[in-house]
Formats: C-alpha cells, structure tokens, sequence
C-alpha cells in the first residue's frame, strides 16, 4: 500500500512539474508581461527597470526554478489587470467555486445512484425507460443551453429562485465565505448546481446501469440466490458493493472536471467563482491568473486522482492480491 502511494505521489509531482512548464512558457512567451503592466508613456529606461525588478533578464532556467518555487507557495505574481496578488483574488473565488462544485457533485450522487439502480435492477419498467430518456437528454444538451432554459422556466416564469449572483453570504474565518447559512445563498445555488451536475448525473446513472446489468448476471450472484438469500442483500450487499469499484474512479475524475470546467455555468449564473474571473482573465490577455488557473486545476486533478487511485486499492482485493 505505501508502496503504490509513493509511486502514484511521485508520478504526480512529474505531472505538476510539466503543468509548471507549460504555464510558464504562457506566462513568459505569450506576449511582453512588461509592456501588459505599463502604458506607452513609460521611458524605456523605466521599462528597462521593470523587466529586472521582475526578473525578466535572468537565465530561462532560473526563471523557471524560481517560478515553480514560488507557484509551490502559491504565490502567482500580479494581476495585470486587478493590480493584486493572484493568490489573493484566487482566495476570494475559490469558496464560491468549490461550493459550487461541491453542491454539483452531491446532486450527481443523490439523484444518479438512485436512478442508475433501479434502472438496473427494472430494465423493462416504464420508469426505467424515463430515466434513460432524461439521461439523453442531459448528456445532448450543452451546458449553457440548460442553464437558459432553468433560468427562463423558474427565475423569469415562476420566479422562484433567483437568475444570477451568489446571494448573501457568511463571512468564515479568515477568507472563507459561504452561502450554506443563508437562505438566498441556498435559493442562489440552486439553478447553477443542477446546470454543472446534470451531466455527471446522467454519466453515473447510466454507468451504474450498465455495471448493475452486468454484475447481477455472473455466477456469484446467481450462486447467492441459490441460497435463498433476499433480493435486498443480494442486490446491495452483493450486487452494489462490486459495481462502485469504476463509480468511484469516474465519479472522481467527474468531480476535477466538475472545478475545472464550471466556467461555462458561472459565466450563464453570473456565479463570482474562478471559472467567471479566468474567462475574465483571457479577454483582457491577464497571463498571471491563466496561468494560476491551469496550475491550480492541474493540483486538484492531480489530488483528486492520487485520492481515487488509492480509494481503489482500497476497495478492490485483487490490487491487493495482484501486488503481493
């Protein structure tokens, strides 16, 4: 077991480590960070002073050293645009967006476990036949799309939750804010996390499905009957518990994509996450926070991966068995 999380631990450090170099040539090469930072009345000589005050004139491989120990600090630079620390913007948006994401992830689990089982173990019934409808329906359909439609059915219709924003929020801590304590926080989140989580959901479903499909046709489940064991074990002490070995490794990778790609959702709600400020970034050419952006979604997938790996060493003997 250690063994496997030091090789995962040190394949991870080489993937943040290709991350870093990427976002570094975008942050070094895409443009002059100079000329992003001054207006075109500043001297050549005040230019000249800025370019080596920020380093700009040492050794490329000592920038890139330098970068990669300050980015394992989380420390980003200067916003070009916001004229402050990226770490500290990135602060203010990130609880957003890992409530956001959060809310997101839990809806996709609450609503497709649910679906998926039944629709496993009643393939044939009418309902079964509705969820895989639905399921089609929110794996064609583009995000943006969903999030007009839920806007102009319950904001501009009924009017029963709000069309953008955030809401009211608690202040936690030092930096952190939520909306989990306020009503018009709770009411905010509604819309945007079932806009972000529909598609995992239809993903789970239809995968949990599939594996029930297959599970409860092999002979251990058969052997179990035989037994004379109930349904109610045999289908979720049995059945369930061997299906959530690939659940679990696809509902992880779902949840890095679920931050990584919330950019559209927060763009449609409004939601002031860092998806909404990095789409913010690339209009206004702000290198710093694009390159923060990649890193940091590269850390959590990378984290949420490692997580995965051994949550499947875990729960499957035959890892166990085949190592030894």
């Amino acid at each position: 077991m250690l063994g496997f999380a030091i090789r995962r631990l040190m394949q991870a450090v080489i993937v943040m480590l290709v991350v870093a170099l990427l976002a570094f040539t975008l942050f070094r090469f895409v443009g002059d960070p100079v000329n992003q930072m001054v207006g075109i009345e500043t001297s050549q000589a005040e230019r000249e002073a800025l370019r080596e005050r920020l380093g700009l004139n040492e050794p490329i491989l000592e920038q890139f050293g330098k970068f990669v120990f300050e980015a394992a600090q989380f420390n980003f630079g200067t916003s070009y645009q916001f004229r402050q620390p990226v770490s500290d913007l990135f602060a203010k948006r990130i609880p957003a967006t890992l409530e956001l994401s959060f809310m997101s992830a839990l809806f996709a689990l609450l609503v497709g476990v649910p679906m998926g089982i039944y629709a496993g173990l009643n393939r044939e019934s009418a309902l079964s036949k509705i969820f895989l409808s639905v399921s089609l329906i929110g794996i064609s359909l583009p995000t943006f799309f969903i999030g007009i439609l839920l806007i102009f059915l319950f904001s501009v219709t009924l009017q029963w939750l709000p069309s953008f924003g955030r809401g009211e929020v608690v202040q936690v801590g030092s930096w952190w804010t939520t909306g989990f304590l306020t009503v018009s926080g709770l009411k905010a989140l509604v819309l945007p996390s079932i806009t972000l989580g529909l598609y995992q959901m239809t993903l789970i479903m239809r995968l949990i499905r599939a594996e029930m499909l297959e599970v409860i046709r092999t002979d251990y489940i058969k052997f179990a009957r035989a037994r004379g064991l109930p349904d109610r074990i045999v289908h979720f002490r049995h059945a369930l518990k061997n299906t959530m070995v690939p659940v679990i490794t696809i509902t992880g990778l779902q949840l890095g994509s679920i931050i990584a790609f919330a950019t559209i959702t927060e763009t449609v709600f409004q939601w002031p996450g860092m998806g909404l400020m990095f789409l913010q970034a690339v209009q206004n050419v702000d290198i710093p926070i694009m390159a923060a952006y990649l890193l940091l979604t590269a850390f959590l997938f990378v984290a949420i991966n490692f997580i995965v790996d051994i949550l499947y060493f875990v729960i499957d003997p035959r890892l166990r068995i085949g190592r030894a």
